[in-house]
């Protein structure tokens, strides 16, 4: 278990990407936790401290002490943070 792919979309109510990313997590088997910034702009502070931005979707991936964060919109920069820590699983 200690190998497990770690997920937190930080999201907001009607934003037609975040629903997007959660789609395709749900319909790839991965399990996520949500972060909802909608009326809280404390989380949208935390998200520009750590990455520079104040939009979302941000999906963050760890695993163990390593993560990163995919602040970029569209599914094919999440795939590849993606499968680059399914790699590290499987080796």
């Amino acid at each position: 278990m200690g190998k497990e792919i770690s997920i937190v979309v930080w999201a907001k109510v009607g934003c037609h990407y975040c629903s997007e990313v959660k789609q395709y997590l749900t319909e790839k088997g991965y399990k996520y936790e949500t972060i909802d910034v909608t009326h809280y702009d404390e989380r949208r502070d935390i998200l520009e401290v750590k990455y520079g931005v104040r939009h979302v979707p941000v999906v963050e991936i760890g695993q163990g002490e390593l993560y990163e964060g995919v602040t970029k919109v569209g599914i094919d920069h999440l795939e590849k943070v993606l499968e680059k820590f399914n790699n590290k699983i499987s080796s």
